[in-house]
Protein backbone atom coordinates (compact mmCIF):
# COMPACT_ATOMS: atom_id res chain seq x y z
CA UNK A 1 0.00 0.00 0.00
CA UNK A 2 0.95 3.25 -0.90
CA UNK A 3 0.15 7.04 0.05
CA UNK A 4 -0.08 10.00 -2.17
CA UNK A 5 -0.42 13.67 -1.14
CA UNK A 6 -3.83 15.80 -1.35
CA UNK A 7 -1.95 18.21 -2.98
CA UNK A 8 0.31 15.98 -5.61
CA UNK A 9 -1.15 17.84 -9.02
CA UNK A 10 -0.65 21.64 -7.45
CA UNK A 11 2.67 21.78 -9.27
CA UNK A 12 2.06 19.91 -12.77
CA UNK A 13 5.71 19.17 -14.29
CA UNK A 14 6.60 17.59 -10.81
CA UNK A 15 6.93 13.94 -10.35
CA UNK A 16 4.37 12.79 -7.75
CA UNK A 17 6.21 11.22 -4.83
CA UNK A 18 4.36 8.35 -2.85
CA UNK A 19 5.09 7.21 0.56
CA UNK A 20 5.22 3.85 2.80
CA UNK A 21 2.86 3.07 5.33
CA UNK A 22 5.59 3.97 8.05
CA UNK A 23 6.72 7.40 6.16
CA UNK A 24 3.31 8.91 5.85
CA UNK A 25 2.68 8.17 9.68
CA UNK A 26 6.28 9.78 11.02
CA UNK A 27 5.63 12.70 8.51
CA UNK A 28 2.40 13.63 9.78
CA UNK A 29 1.90 16.13 6.54
CA UNK A 30 2.91 15.75 3.43
CA UNK A 31 6.12 17.88 1.99
CA UNK A 32 4.14 19.64 0.08
CA UNK A 33 2.04 20.23 2.72
CA UNK A 34 -0.63 17.91 1.41
CA UNK A 35 -2.39 15.18 3.45
CA UNK A 36 -1.47 11.93 2.87
CA UNK A 37 -4.03 9.13 1.51
CA UNK A 38 -4.11 5.50 0.20
CA UNK A 39 -3.68 5.04 -3.41
CA UNK A 40 -6.15 2.40 -3.53
CA UNK A 41 -8.57 1.82 -1.44
CA UNK A 42 -8.69 -1.94 -0.31
CA UNK A 43 -12.03 -3.61 -1.31
CA UNK A 44 -13.92 -6.03 1.18
CA UNK A 45 -16.15 -8.60 -0.60
CA UNK A 46 -19.95 -9.54 0.83
CA UNK A 47 -18.38 -12.34 2.10
CA UNK A 48 -15.77 -10.59 3.72
CA UNK A 49 -18.45 -8.62 5.65
CA UNK A 50 -20.47 -11.55 6.49
CA UNK A 51 -17.74 -13.02 8.25
CA UNK A 52 -17.10 -10.41 10.55
CA UNK A 53 -21.29 -10.65 11.67
CA UNK A 54 -20.95 -10.39 15.49
CA UNK A 55 -17.10 -10.51 15.87
CA UNK A 56 -15.65 -8.95 18.67
CA UNK A 57 -13.84 -5.44 18.66
CA UNK A 58 -10.28 -6.10 18.42
CA UNK A 59 -10.96 -8.60 15.36
CA UNK A 60 -12.92 -6.47 13.19
CA UNK A 61 -9.72 -4.17 13.85
CA UNK A 62 -7.44 -6.23 12.48
CA UNK A 63 -9.36 -7.50 9.60
CA UNK A 64 -9.26 -3.76 8.45
CA UNK A 65 -6.15 -2.83 9.17
CA UNK A 66 -4.33 -5.41 7.65
CA UNK A 67 -5.40 -4.52 4.88
CA UNK A 68 -3.45 -0.61 4.94
CA UNK A 69 -0.61 -1.56 7.10
CA UNK A 70 0.16 -5.68 6.60
CA UNK A 71 3.36 -5.13 4.71
CA UNK A 72 4.78 -2.88 7.53
CA UNK A 73 3.62 -4.90 10.28
CA UNK A 74 3.27 -9.04 10.58
CA UNK A 75 0.24 -10.36 11.44
CA UNK A 76 0.68 -12.02 14.87
CA UNK A 77 1.94 -8.61 15.53
CA UNK A 78 -0.79 -6.66 14.40
CA UNK A 79 -3.35 -8.87 16.56
CA UNK A 80 -1.85 -8.58 19.55
CA UNK A 81 -1.57 -4.44 18.96
CA UNK A 82 -5.69 -4.52 18.70
CA UNK A 83 -5.62 -6.90 21.36
CA UNK A 84 -4.03 -4.92 23.89
CA UNK A 85 -5.79 -1.54 22.05
CA UNK A 86 -9.58 -2.41 22.26
CA UNK A 87 -9.81 -4.17 25.56
CA UNK A 88 -12.91 -1.80 26.74
CA UNK A 89 -16.54 -1.98 26.03
CA UNK A 90 -18.62 -0.64 22.92
CA UNK A 91 -22.67 -0.69 24.08
CA UNK A 92 -24.75 0.23 21.73
CA UNK A 93 -27.98 1.35 22.58
CA UNK A 94 -31.66 1.90 20.50
CA UNK A 95 -32.84 5.45 20.72
CA UNK A 96 -35.98 3.73 17.86
CA UNK A 97 -36.58 0.99 16.55
CA UNK A 98 -34.30 2.10 13.21
CA UNK A 99 -32.09 4.17 15.08
CA UNK A 100 -29.15 3.10 17.01
CA UNK A 101 -26.25 4.57 19.18
CA UNK A 102 -23.20 3.55 19.60
CA UNK A 103 -21.14 4.58 22.89
CA UNK A 104 -17.44 5.06 21.69
CA UNK A 105 -16.87 6.50 25.00
CA UNK A 106 -15.44 4.02 27.23
CA UNK A 107 -11.96 3.84 26.84
CA UNK A 108 -9.33 5.40 29.18
CA UNK A 109 -10.52 9.16 28.15
CA UNK A 110 -14.01 8.64 27.68
CA UNK A 111 -13.92 9.69 24.57
CA UNK A 112 -13.96 8.28 20.84
CA UNK A 113 -10.48 9.63 19.76
CA UNK A 114 -9.40 6.90 22.47
CA UNK A 115 -9.78 4.17 19.57
CA UNK A 116 -7.42 6.06 17.26
CA UNK A 117 -4.74 7.65 19.11
CA UNK A 118 -3.91 4.57 21.57
CA UNK A 119 -3.45 2.01 18.36
CA UNK A 120 -1.73 4.85 16.35
CA UNK A 121 1.23 5.04 19.72
CA UNK A 122 1.31 1.15 19.48
CA UNK A 123 2.08 1.30 15.98
CA UNK A 124 4.22 4.47 16.28
CA UNK A 125 6.57 2.67 18.90
CA UNK A 126 6.69 -0.45 17.45
CA UNK A 127 8.11 0.80 13.94
CA UNK A 128 10.14 3.31 15.55
CA UNK A 129 14.23 3.02 15.42
CA UNK A 130 15.90 2.60 19.03
CA UNK A 131 17.53 5.98 18.32
CA UNK A 132 14.54 8.36 17.24
CA UNK A 133 13.45 10.97 19.14
CA UNK A 134 9.93 11.77 18.00
CA UNK A 135 8.17 14.94 18.81
CA UNK A 136 4.42 14.65 18.59
CA UNK A 137 2.59 18.44 18.52
CA UNK A 138 -1.32 18.30 18.57
CA UNK A 139 -3.71 20.96 18.11
CA UNK A 140 -7.10 19.98 19.83
CA UNK A 141 -10.59 20.91 20.13
CA UNK A 142 -11.14 18.54 23.10
CA UNK A 143 -10.82 15.30 23.53
CA UNK A 144 -7.94 14.61 20.66
CA UNK A 145 -4.84 15.99 23.33
CA UNK A 146 -5.77 13.93 26.24
CA UNK A 147 -6.15 10.61 24.47
CA UNK A 148 -3.09 11.36 22.28
CA UNK A 149 -1.55 12.35 26.00
CA UNK A 150 -2.75 9.18 27.90
CA UNK A 151 -1.66 7.06 24.75
CA UNK A 152 1.91 8.13 24.66
CA UNK A 153 2.42 8.95 28.34
CA UNK A 154 5.51 7.42 29.78
CA UNK A 155 6.25 5.90 25.63
CA UNK A 156 10.27 6.35 25.58
CA UNK A 157 11.33 8.19 22.43
CA UNK A 158 8.20 10.23 22.25
CA UNK A 159 7.83 14.01 23.52
CA UNK A 160 4.18 15.44 23.19
CA UNK A 161 2.88 18.56 23.12
CA UNK A 162 -1.12 19.41 23.49
CA UNK A 163 -1.89 22.87 22.22
CA UNK A 164 -5.77 24.02 23.14
CA UNK A 165 -7.66 27.05 22.79
CA UNK A 166 -7.86 28.41 26.86
CA UNK A 167 -11.46 29.47 26.34
CA UNK A 168 -13.20 26.49 24.45
CA UNK A 169 -12.76 23.72 26.35
CA UNK A 170 -14.93 21.90 29.38
CA UNK A 171 -13.76 22.44 32.95
CA UNK A 172 -13.31 18.11 32.96
CA UNK A 173 -11.63 18.49 29.34
CA UNK A 174 -9.29 21.15 30.61
CA UNK A 175 -8.63 19.13 33.72
CA UNK A 176 -7.61 16.05 31.80
CA UNK A 177 -5.17 17.98 29.63
CA UNK A 178 -3.14 19.95 32.24
CA UNK A 179 -2.89 16.95 34.42
CA UNK A 180 -1.27 13.88 32.36
CA UNK A 181 2.44 15.00 33.37
CA UNK A 182 5.47 12.97 32.34
CA UNK A 183 6.64 13.57 28.69
CA UNK A 184 3.29 15.47 27.56
CA UNK A 185 3.18 19.39 28.25
CA UNK A 186 -0.56 20.85 27.73
CA UNK A 187 0.04 24.02 26.29
CA UNK A 188 -2.79 26.74 26.21
CA UNK A 189 -3.53 29.07 24.05
CA UNK A 190 -4.81 32.32 23.19
CA UNK A 191 -7.29 31.78 20.74
CA UNK A 192 -9.57 29.24 19.04
CA UNK A 193 -8.90 25.74 18.05
CA UNK A 194 -8.57 27.08 14.34
CA UNK A 195 -5.84 28.89 15.60
CA UNK A 196 -3.76 26.19 17.32
CA UNK A 197 -4.44 23.83 14.35
CA UNK A 198 -2.68 26.82 12.10
CA UNK A 199 0.23 26.96 14.60
CA UNK A 200 0.98 23.24 14.52
CA UNK A 201 1.08 23.53 10.56
CA UNK A 202 3.26 26.61 10.06
CA UNK A 203 6.15 24.13 13.04
CA UNK A 204 5.52 21.01 10.56
CA UNK A 205 6.76 23.45 7.48
CA UNK A 206 9.34 24.95 9.24
CA UNK A 207 12.69 23.62 8.32
CA UNK A 208 14.75 25.34 11.63
CA UNK A 209 12.65 22.81 13.19
CA UNK A 210 13.66 19.41 11.38
CA UNK A 211 15.74 18.49 13.97
CA UNK A 212 13.31 17.98 16.53
CA UNK A 213 11.44 15.00 13.86
CA UNK A 214 7.96 16.44 14.14
CA UNK A 215 5.17 14.77 13.63
CA UNK A 216 1.62 14.95 14.37
CA UNK A 217 -1.12 12.49 16.25
CA UNK A 218 -4.25 14.62 15.06
CA UNK A 219 -6.82 13.31 12.44
CA UNK A 220 -4.48 14.92 10.10
CA UNK A 221 -2.15 11.83 10.31
CA UNK A 222 -2.83 8.60 8.78
CA UNK A 223 -2.23 6.80 11.43
CA UNK A 224 -5.02 8.18 13.43
CA UNK A 225 -7.66 8.20 10.30
CA UNK A 226 -7.34 4.58 8.94
CA UNK A 227 -8.32 3.29 12.91
CA UNK A 228 -11.61 4.98 12.56
CA UNK A 229 -12.91 2.94 9.25
CA UNK A 230 -13.55 0.48 12.11
CA UNK A 231 -16.24 1.72 13.91
CA UNK A 232 -18.64 1.52 11.29
CA UNK A 233 -17.65 -2.14 10.18
CA UNK A 234 -18.07 -3.21 13.72
CA UNK A 235 -21.19 -1.19 13.99
CA UNK A 236 -22.53 -2.90 11.15
CA UNK A 237 -21.58 -5.88 11.68
CA UNK A 238 -23.18 -5.69 15.32
CA UNK A 239 -26.57 -4.61 14.09
CA UNK A 240 -27.26 -5.60 10.53
CA UNK A 241 -28.19 -8.74 8.76
CA UNK A 242 -27.99 -9.53 5.02
CA UNK A 243 -26.06 -6.51 3.78
CA UNK A 244 -28.68 -4.13 4.05
CA UNK A 245 -28.61 -0.65 3.66
CA UNK A 246 -27.69 1.47 6.06
CA UNK A 247 -27.23 5.44 7.31
CA UNK A 248 -24.77 6.52 9.50
CA UNK A 249 -24.78 10.28 11.04
CA UNK A 250 -21.48 10.85 12.41
CA UNK A 251 -21.04 14.39 14.82
CA UNK A 252 -17.76 16.19 13.13
CA UNK A 253 -15.35 19.08 13.70
CA UNK A 254 -12.51 17.74 11.34
CA UNK A 255 -14.00 15.67 9.79
CA UNK A 256 -11.46 12.28 10.79
CA UNK A 257 -14.36 10.39 12.02
CA UNK A 258 -16.65 11.00 9.24
CA UNK A 259 -14.11 10.00 6.64
CA UNK A 260 -13.94 7.18 8.23
CA UNK A 261 -17.31 6.37 6.99
CA UNK A 262 -16.85 7.50 4.00
CA UNK A 263 -13.52 4.79 3.70
CA UNK A 264 -15.87 2.17 4.88
CA UNK A 265 -18.36 2.83 2.45
CA UNK A 266 -15.84 2.68 -0.68
CA UNK A 267 -13.97 -0.74 0.80
CA UNK A 268 -17.97 -1.94 0.44
CA UNK A 269 -19.79 -1.29 3.14
CA UNK A 270 -22.97 -0.64 2.08
CA UNK A 271 -23.99 2.90 3.39
CA UNK A 272 -26.97 4.65 1.62
CA UNK A 273 -25.92 7.90 3.10
CA UNK A 274 -23.47 9.31 5.21
CA UNK A 275 -25.31 12.83 7.44
CA UNK A 276 -22.26 14.59 8.34
CA UNK A 277 -23.91 16.52 11.30
CA UNK A 278 -21.85 19.68 12.29
CA UNK A 279 -22.77 22.43 14.72
CA UNK A 280 -23.03 26.41 13.28
CA UNK A 281 -20.23 26.01 11.99
CA UNK A 282 -21.47 25.53 8.46
CA UNK A 283 -18.74 25.91 6.50
CA UNK A 284 -19.50 22.33 4.45
CA UNK A 285 -23.42 22.15 4.32
CA UNK A 286 -23.08 25.86 2.62
CA UNK A 287 -19.92 23.92 0.12
CA UNK A 288 -22.78 21.36 -0.63
CA UNK A 289 -25.52 23.50 -1.07
CA UNK A 290 -24.01 25.98 -3.26
CA UNK A 291 -20.83 25.07 -4.94
CA UNK A 292 -19.03 27.88 -2.81
CA UNK A 293 -16.22 26.55 -0.52
CA UNK A 294 -16.01 29.31 2.60
CA UNK A 295 -14.55 29.02 5.79
CA UNK A 296 -16.12 30.28 9.38
CA UNK A 297 -13.11 32.57 10.59
CA UNK A 298 -13.28 33.10 13.31
CA UNK A 299 -15.27 29.39 14.51
CA UNK A 300 -18.37 30.01 16.15
CA UNK A 301 -18.04 29.19 19.83
CA UNK A 302 -21.13 26.02 20.45
CA UNK A 303 -21.78 24.11 23.29
CA UNK A 304 -20.24 20.67 21.01
CA UNK A 305 -16.85 22.42 21.39
CA UNK A 306 -15.41 19.95 20.00
CA UNK A 307 -16.59 20.64 16.64
CA UNK A 308 -15.87 24.14 16.50
CA UNK A 309 -14.09 24.03 13.78
CA UNK A 310 -13.95 26.82 10.86
CA UNK A 311 -11.81 24.92 8.09
CA UNK A 312 -11.78 21.15 8.91
CA UNK A 313 -8.53 19.68 7.75
CA UNK A 314 -9.67 16.45 6.66
CA UNK A 315 -12.21 18.28 4.40
CA UNK A 316 -8.91 18.32 1.85
CA UNK A 317 -9.28 14.13 1.82
CA UNK A 318 -12.81 14.35 0.82
CA UNK A 319 -11.90 16.84 -1.88
CA UNK A 320 -9.44 14.26 -2.94
CA UNK A 321 -11.88 11.25 -2.98
CA UNK A 322 -14.32 13.14 -5.04
CA UNK A 323 -11.69 14.51 -7.36
CA UNK A 324 -10.47 18.06 -6.33
CA UNK A 325 -8.02 19.54 -4.78
CA UNK A 326 -8.78 21.88 -1.17
CA UNK A 327 -5.22 23.88 0.32
CA UNK A 328 -4.92 23.77 4.20
CA UNK A 329 -5.67 27.36 3.68
CA UNK A 330 -8.89 26.43 2.16
CA UNK A 331 -8.40 27.39 -0.85
CA UNK A 332 -10.39 25.69 -4.30
CA UNK A 333 -7.90 24.70 -7.06
CA UNK A 334 -10.11 21.58 -8.34
CA UNK A 335 -13.71 21.78 -7.43
CA UNK A 336 -14.92 17.95 -6.61
CA UNK A 337 -17.69 16.05 -8.64
CA UNK A 338 -20.12 17.81 -6.62
CA UNK A 339 -22.95 15.86 -8.03
CA UNK A 340 -21.28 12.56 -6.47
CA UNK A 341 -20.71 13.87 -3.37
CA UNK A 342 -24.35 15.17 -2.95
CA UNK A 343 -25.61 11.40 -3.88
CA UNK A 344 -23.79 10.33 -0.90
CA UNK A 345 -22.83 13.26 1.71
CA UNK A 346 -25.44 15.29 3.38
CA UNK A 347 -24.31 17.78 5.84
CA UNK A 348 -26.50 19.44 8.24
CA UNK A 349 -25.93 22.41 10.96
CA UNK A 350 -27.23 21.99 13.99
CA UNK A 351 -27.71 24.94 16.65
CA UNK A 352 -27.27 24.83 20.36
CA UNK A 353 -31.12 25.33 20.68
CA UNK A 354 -31.61 22.09 19.46
CA UNK A 355 -28.78 20.67 20.76
CA UNK A 356 -30.84 21.51 24.01
CA UNK A 357 -33.98 20.67 23.02
CA UNK A 358 -32.67 16.89 22.07
CA UNK A 359 -30.94 16.24 24.97
CA UNK A 360 -33.97 16.93 27.56
CA UNK A 361 -36.09 15.26 24.93
CA UNK A 362 -33.71 11.90 24.82
CA UNK A 363 -33.70 11.77 28.44
CA UNK A 364 -37.39 13.00 29.45
CA UNK A 365 -38.51 9.92 27.19
CA UNK A 366 -36.01 6.95 26.50
CA UNK A 367 -33.86 7.88 29.88
CA UNK A 368 -30.63 8.17 28.13
CA UNK A 369 -27.89 10.73 28.65
CA UNK A 370 -26.24 12.09 25.38
CA UNK A 371 -23.22 14.87 25.32
CA UNK A 372 -23.67 17.75 23.02
CA UNK A 373 -21.75 16.13 20.56
CA UNK A 374 -23.88 13.05 20.53
CA UNK A 375 -26.89 15.11 20.19
CA UNK A 376 -25.83 17.00 17.17
CA UNK A 377 -25.43 13.80 15.64
CA UNK A 378 -28.77 12.75 16.37
CA UNK A 379 -30.63 15.96 15.83
CA UNK A 380 -29.36 15.53 12.42
CA UNK A 381 -30.79 12.21 11.60
CA UNK A 382 -33.89 13.63 12.49
CA UNK A 383 -33.22 16.83 9.89
CA UNK A 384 -32.62 13.98 7.29
CA UNK A 385 -35.79 11.70 8.35
CA UNK A 386 -37.94 14.85 7.45
CA UNK A 387 -37.00 13.74 3.85
CA UNK A 388 -39.11 10.31 4.17
CA UNK A 389 -36.00 8.33 4.45
CA UNK A 390 -36.57 5.71 6.79
CA UNK A 391 -33.51 3.04 5.92
CA UNK A 392 -31.98 2.03 9.65
CA UNK A 393 -29.68 4.10 11.40
CA UNK A 394 -26.54 4.73 13.60
CA UNK A 395 -25.53 7.43 14.98
CA UNK A 396 -22.46 7.68 17.24
CA UNK A 397 -21.59 9.04 20.83
CA UNK A 398 -18.64 10.81 21.14
CA UNK A 399 -17.58 11.35 24.47
CA UNK A 400 -19.06 10.23 27.85
CA UNK A 401 -21.69 12.77 29.07
CA UNK A 402 -19.64 13.22 32.31
CA UNK A 403 -17.07 15.32 30.07
CA UNK A 404 -19.95 18.00 30.31
CA UNK A 405 -20.71 17.21 33.75
CA UNK A 406 -22.07 21.15 34.49
CA UNK A 407 -23.89 21.64 31.17
CA UNK A 408 -26.15 18.57 31.40
CA UNK A 409 -26.87 18.67 35.03
CA UNK A 410 -27.85 22.13 34.53
CA UNK A 411 -30.47 21.12 31.97
CA UNK A 412 -31.87 18.16 33.60
CA UNK A 413 -31.32 18.95 36.99
CA UNK A 414 -29.35 15.13 37.97
CA UNK A 415 -26.21 14.12 39.22
CA UNK A 416 -23.74 12.36 37.04
CA UNK A 417 -22.14 9.53 37.74
CA UNK A 418 -18.42 9.88 36.88
CA UNK A 419 -16.39 7.10 35.00
CA UNK A 420 -13.05 5.91 36.98
CA UNK A 421 -11.77 7.33 33.53
CA UNK A 422 -12.63 10.51 34.50
CA UNK A 423 -12.47 10.91 37.94
CA UNK A 424 -8.60 9.74 38.00
CA UNK A 425 -7.93 13.32 36.65
CA UNK A 426 -8.91 15.12 40.09
CA UNK A 427 -5.89 14.15 42.58
CA UNK A 428 -3.06 14.86 39.45
CA UNK A 429 -0.42 18.00 39.44
CA UNK A 430 -1.76 20.00 36.63
CA UNK A 431 1.46 21.16 34.63
CA UNK A 432 0.16 23.72 31.89
CA UNK A 433 2.12 26.71 29.93
CA UNK A 434 0.74 29.41 28.03
CA UNK A 435 0.82 30.35 25.04
CA UNK A 436 -0.13 33.32 23.07
CA UNK A 437 -1.82 32.92 19.28
CA UNK A 438 1.94 33.43 17.96
CA UNK A 439 4.05 31.37 15.68
CA UNK A 440 7.37 32.99 16.53
CA UNK A 441 6.74 32.07 20.26
CA UNK A 442 5.83 28.55 20.23
CA UNK A 443 9.25 28.01 17.94
CA UNK A 444 11.05 29.41 20.64
CA UNK A 445 8.99 27.37 23.12
CA UNK A 446 10.15 24.05 21.74
CA UNK A 447 13.37 25.07 20.03
CA UNK A 448 14.54 25.84 23.81
CA UNK A 449 12.94 23.03 25.24
CA UNK A 450 15.20 20.63 22.92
Amino acid sequence: MRYHSTNRDLNRGIATEYATFSEALFTGIAPDGGLFMPVEIPPFSESDFRALRGKPYSEIAYAVLRKFIDAEIDGETLKDMVKDTYSFDIPIESIEPSTHLVRLDRGPTASFKDFAARFMARMMSHLRRNDQQITILVATSGDTGSAVGEAYKGADGFRVYILYPEQEVSPIQKQQLDAIGENVQALSVSGKFDDCQNLVKRAFADSDLVTLNLTSANSINIGRLLPQIVYYVYAYSSLMDDLKPVVFSVPSGNFGSSLGCELARRMGLPIEKLVIAVNENDEFPRFLETGSYEIVHPSRVCLSNAMNVGNPSNLARYFDLYGGILTSEGKVHRMPDLEQMRQYLLSISVSDAETVELIKEVYEEKGLLIEPHGAVGVVALKRFRETGNRTPAICLETAHPGKFQDILEQLLHIEIDMPNSLLTYSGRERRVDHLENNYEELKTYLTDRH
